[in-house]
């Protein structure tokens, strides 16, 4: 009976020695273990836990006993949810604050039970010697907390081995010894207290601390072989999960098969249950719609706008091919990535650049391009096409009179009311200050005569309101036709504008041609 307490003590403080080991190892190397601060405060415990134990198995008396066990309860009760917060920080999980914090109450509750327990005996029921034994060995009768703690302890360890169990399939092989040894540590303790629990140990003694020799042992070699807590794997679940892209993943019958937690920001109505399910169907249950894109190709890169919380969003939508080890197609991954402020400032970029600020309509450099394009496109199909150009009479008097702000809102209100009179196909700009441009194609001269006629009566008859008092807008216009292939843009704008000053010759608020009998 003697030796074998000594071979148990000889294993429980080589236990002991290990974990003080791993300790130091990682505290004066934790630079290089992202988990560092969390595995010395784990190792650390176990340390306190088997040295506690060990001391307290080579004690000779009741009162020693009690003491180092009370020693040992510092460390023991605290290891298991460190053990549970390691291994959730190893799959690239973490807790909030709060949850951390809570799984420390049942243990340090337990600290103060064990510490009181003469007091109250809710730890312990009785505390004794075994009688018939050659040495000294404590024998216990289980209190209430003491199920309670137990019960919490068996918890962790199972969760802990869960949720590492769950991360197999999804890690790469050259990390699975990795993953194995963090298992390990949490099984073997874990069927080793169900055993101590169920009374079928010797003399009732706790095999944790001994089977903790080899874990720990199993953790050192873990280290220096495969690089355990300097290199930690990251699940590809924990990857998907944490991409700011939208994914949705589907066979290859367009069925789904997963999405992750960021497609539920685009549409929180999608749900787990229907996976398996054509795309289509979800996106016409879900928005009204097939889905608007084709996603049946590989490569595939374009925009998707989108209502979402009542604002118009842009995703890019991406598409990939999903390959299995033959290679074989088996499936389509499609990416929604927001790229809404992209676009608002490529709009913005687009505005400055091609429209006029005040106005919103084209502005002259923009006209000038699409200007040369339509008269290249007449001349090649022997198409007419008529320039109008335009400006409001004596518009200084009317900013020496009501300031710019007035001017500014009679310049918008000319280009509000010829809006209404102007075709799509007509390109429509601000040539500069209160100066306007007109281009018409498939429009003789005489036509375009008429269309300035209109806009000119127009501006007559619908004065501009200045505070309940109506200003009234007259222009000139001047009137130019492509007659030959020769014709460039620029000639037929100077011709247009030899017209509109012959206009205010006349009077102003008129409408001039540059051919002669051309109306």
């Amino acid at each position: 009976m003697e030796s074998h307490i000594n071979s148990y003590i000889t294993l429980v403080t080589t236990s002991a020695v290990l974990n003080l080991f791993l300790c130091m190892y990682t505290f004066f190397r934790r630079a290089h273990f992202p988990s560092a601060r969390l595995f010395i405060l784990y190792t650390a415990s176990l340390s306190v836990y088997t040295f506690g134990y060990a001391i307290g198995l080579a004690s000779n008396t009741l009162e020693q006993m009690k003491f180092w066990n009370i020693i040992q309860y510092i460390g023991m009760p605290v290891s298991a949810p460190l053990g549970l917060l390691l291994m959730i920080r190893y799959t690239g999980k973490k807790l909030s604050k709060g949850l951390t914090s809570a799984l420390f109450i049942i243990p340090s509750i337990t600290v103060f039970m064990v510490t009181t327990n003469d007091w109250h005996h809710l730890y312990y029921k009785r505390v004794w010697l075994l009688e018939d034994s050659k040495v000294p060995i404590m024998a216990i009768d289980f209190g209430q907390w003491y199920v309670v703690h137990g019960a919490f302890t068996f918890s962790c360890l199972l969760f802990a081995g869960l949720i590492l169990m769950s991360q197999w399939r999804h890690t790469k092989k050259m990390y699975r010894r990795q993953l194995l040894t963090l298992i390990a540590s949490q099984v073997i303790p874990m069927i080793a207290a169900f055993v101590y629990l169920l009374g079928l140990t010797p003399f009732g003694l706790d095999p944790v601390p001994v089977l903790m020799c080899v874990t720990s042992a199993m953790y050192i070699w873990a280290i220096l072989s495969s690089r355990l807590l300097t290199i930690v794997p990251i699940a590809k679940e924990s990857i998907f999960e944490s991409m700011r892209e939208g994914v949705i993943v589907l066979d290859s019958s367009y069925r789904l098969v997963d999405f992750n937690r960021s497609l539920q920001h685009l549409l929180p109505e999608i749900q787990t249950t229907m996976v398996g399910r054509p795309l289509n169907d979800i996106w016409l249950e879900l928005a009204g719609e097939t889905f608007p894109v084709e996603y049946g190709r590989e490569g595939l890169q374009t925009d998707l706008y989108w209502q979402l919380n009542d604002e118009t969003v842009c995703y890019q939508v991406r598409t990939s091919y999903v390959f299995n080890k033959s290679p074989e197609a088996v499936g389509i991954l499609i990416m929604l990535i927001n790229i809404t402020e992209q676009r608002f400032l490529e709009e913005q970029l687009k505005q400055l650049a091609y429209f006029d600020g005040l106005t919103k309509i084209y502005n002259r450099t923009q006209f000038l391009y699409k200007g040369r394009e339509l008269l290249n496109e007449a001349q090649l199909n022997q198409q007419p096409i008529s320039f109008i150009l335009f400006d409001i009479d004596h518009f200084k008097r009317i900013n020496d009179t009501y300031g710019h702000d007035i001017g500014d809102q009679a310049i918008i209100h000319v280009v509000s009311v010829c809006n209404r009179y102007l075709s799509s196909e007509m390109l429509f700009a601000r040539y500069g200050g209160e100066e306007f441009v007109i281009a018409l194609p498939n429009m003789t001269l005489h036509e375009a005569h008429a269309q300035a006629e209109q806009l000119r009566t127009s501006l007559l008859g619908e004065p501009l309101d200045v505070e309940g008092q109506p200003v009234i807008l007259t222009s000139s216009f001047g009137i130019a036709q492509s007659g030959s292939n020769s014709d460039t843009l620029e000639s037929l704008l100077r011709d247009a504008d030899h017209a509109l000053y012959e206009a205010k010759r006349q009077g102003r608020n008129a409408v001039s041609v540059y051919a002669v009998n051309a109306v």
